[in-house]
């Protein structure tokens, strides 16, 4: 009995040793992968909530750039990450897309839906319809008006094929019977700045990206893809207010490796609601015009999944792009 005793004491001795030698995590900093350049949507939100996280973590919270694909490059890189917690994702909505229009392309999946985990919905908003203010057209009328006339003579920049500015053009085109010519960019921030320059006639994107060059007056909005007024853009009318079947939201969210283990996640999880709270990153992305619309991991999983049986139907639509 007595060597019994002395066996399992050790034993706990030794346990309890082996969790003390294990570090806190996070220990060191952590990658925040923006799968895409700076001045989209994605970046603008990823560098608030990365530092409000860095505070409530106490270890560095690093954003690092990855764009390409229309995202799909940095996404995979994040799918295929080592499940520890120290990379995780700021992804936008074109996520649930990826993975369908690889398959419609007949090319090996760069990640599936299933390789991440998703931790926190930080913003959803409609798209919109944004031209330069020196443009023709004066509405979304005017556009599709144009549009029809002239197939194929109006042009728009993306932030590549089946993106979050891809998509919802497309299914623009197909609810107004329009024929436009896609040219895609990197991110929504070279798209911009291509449509100031010339080169391109429109672009489709979240309220964060043209919000600031409406209010310089260099860019005019003409609609938006949504089902009730903006608030950084009240006076800009609808899709489906001018007889348009057409809505698309782009959302921007945090994922982890799905294999990550359940305390990091949870640990993950307080950080990202901590910094949906927080004051200074409210202001920051309310001021860029979009509402902080904060959703919790098993809430926002539902909404994900929601969303992505709802893109398959799209990308099919758009069909095999060469």
């Amino acid at each position: 009995m007595q060597l019994r005793k002395v066996l399992v004491t050790g034993l706990f001795t030794a346990a309890c040793a082996l969790c003390a030698a294990q570090p806190a995590w996070p220990s060191r900093s952590i990658t925040m992968i923006v799968p895409f350049p700076p001045g989209g949507l994605a970046d603008l939100v990823a560098r608030p909530v990365a530092e409000a996280m860095a505070r409530d973590l106490g270890q560095p919270v690093v954003i690092e750039n990855k764009p390409g694909a229309g995202g799909g490059i940095g996404m995979a890189v994040a799918a295929k990450a080592r499940p520890d917690g120290y990379t995780v994702l700021m992804a936008l909505s074109s996520l649930t897309v990826i993975p369908e229009a690889d398959a419609l392309v007949g090319r090996a999946p760069m990640f599936a839906l299933a390789d991440l985990r998703p931790i926190a919905r930080f913003t959803a908003d409609p798209t919109v319809l944004a031209v330069r203010v020196d443009a023709p057209w004066k509405s979304v009328q005017d556009f599709v008006d144009d549009a029809r006339k002239r197939p194929g003579a109006i042009n728009y920049g993306s932030s590549g094929n089946y993106g979050t500015m891809h998509v919802p053009m497309e299914v623009l085109a197909q609810a107004a019977g329009l024929k436009m010519t896609h040219i895609p960019f990197t991110g929504a921030g070279p798209a911009v700045v291509a449509l100031l320059g010339g080169q391109i006639d429109a672009v489709s994107t979240g309220p964060v990206t043209v919000l600031q060059h409406l209010k310089a007056g260099k860019l005019r909005v003409l609609a938006h893809w949504g089902n009730a007024p903006l608030a950084s853009m009240p006076d800009v009318p609808g899709l489906k207010e001018r007889g348009l079947d057409a809505e698309y939201a782009q959302w921007s969210g945090l994922f982890v490796a799905q294999a990550t283990p359940e305390p990091i996640a949870q640990r993950l999880r307080a950080a990202a609601r901590f910094a949906a709270q927080d004051a200074k990153v409210r202001e920051v992305i309310n001021n860029a015009g979009s509402p902080v619309l904060y959703q919790d991991a098993t809430e926002f999983e539902k909404y994900v999944q929601a969303d992505a049986r709802r893109m398959v139907d799209v990308v099919k639509r758009i069909g095999k792009l060469e």
